[in-house]
Order: structure tokens, then C-alpha cells, then sequence
């Protein structure tokens, strides 16, 4: 969601997501407010969050934010639950558990694609599922943090399972992972 918002505030601002000082400067003084911004899910957001998102000044002025968070979770909580594409190898590297969530490309297309329609966004699947290609090959091809699982993550797909199955798979690992600790 950070990327997001560095992405939103870019676009609002009239500015190109390839501009890696504008992204810079958005990311450092990224208003916390639009995390909360509905337009924040939005394909557009979307792709520029995948563009900032691999110019390593832009990942830098966020890695502290992240890892503070994940340190100190908001009121006062013995834990946090983070999401993104790095978070297992570079923002929280010694995490307690680490989920590498996925699906295939087609379920997480149609899922995407659904998610869209209900928004009434107009789009077809064959263009969500480009799209999501595109901005894994670049996610996993950046210099900077690429897409790949940690090498202790708990590989989890999704493909054939409903978001409550997910989860109540997560909830699981979890509760494991603390018996554990105990």
C-alpha cells in the first residue's frame, strides 16, 4: 500500500512514475492519509506502484517506515501482519513466519478481474491478465528487492482455495509457529 500511495501521490501531482526524483521526494514526504484513498486499488495505482517500487531511493525512504511498523505495531499489539513483495527478504528478513502467498496467473487474473467488475470497472480478462504478467516480470526482475521467496517462507497456493480456506491455512501456520516458540 505505500508504493501505492507514492504512486497516487504521483499521478495526483501531474507526475511520471518513471521520474525517480519525483518518486523520490513523493516517497519521503508521502502523506499517510492516502492509504485510507479508495482510488488507492486502482489498476493505474497499480502500475505506477510497480514502477516506483523498483527505484531503490524510493525503497529506501520506506524500509525504516516498514520495519518500525513491523517493530512497533499500532496499539500497543504483540505482532504485525505485513504484506508485499519484499517483505520476507529485505523489510523483515528475520520475521517469525513468512508466508510466500500465490496463484496462477489465470485464478489470480479472474480474481482480479472480478474484483474490478464489482467496482464497475470496465475491463476485459485478457487485458488483467497481461497487465499482472507484465508487472511480475518487472517486479521480479528489478535490481532492487525483486519478487522472489524467502528461503524459509511457507509457500502457500491459493489456487484452489477460497479466501476463508486461505485464512484459516494462515491462522494455522501461525498458531504452529507460536506453539513453537512456547
Amino acid at each position: 500500500a505505500l508504493y501505492r500511495a507514492v504512486g497516487l501521490a504521483l499521478l495526483r501531482a501531474g507526475r511520471d512514475p518513471h521520474d525517480a526524483a519525483a518518486a523520490e521526494a513523493a516517497a519521503a514526504t508521502l502523506d499517510l492519509a492516502l492509504l485510507d484513498d479508495p482510488e488507492l486499488r486502482s489498476e493505474v495505482v497499480g502500475e505506477a506502484a510497480s514502477i516506483v517500487a523498483a527505484e531503490p531511493r524510493v525503497r529506501e525512504r520506506l524500509l525504516a517506515f516498514q520495519r518500525d511498523f513491523a517493530a512497533h505495531p499500532p496499539g500497543g499489539k504483540r505482532g504485525a501482519v505485513l504484506d508485499g513483495r519484499d517483505i520476507g527478504t529485505v523489510i523483515c528478513p528475520d520475521a517469525d513466519l513468512k508466508l510466500f502467498i500465490t496463484a496462477s496467473d489465470d485464478v489470480r487474473a479472474r480474481r482480479r478481474h472480478e474484483e474490478l467488475r464489482q467496482k464497475g470497472i470496465e475491463t476485459d480478462f485478457d487485458s488483467v491478465l497481461s497487465d499482472l504478467r507484465v508487472r511480475d516480470a518487472r517486479d521480479s526482475g528489478r535490481d532492487a528487492a525483486p519478487l522472489v521467496p524467502a528461503d524459509d517462507a511457507v509457500l502457500l497456493d491459493t489456487s484452489e482455495l477460497s479466501i476463508d480456506a486461505v485464512f484459516a491455512r494462515a491462522a494455522a501456520l501461525v498458531e504452529e509457529r507460536l506453539a513453537a516458540k512456547r
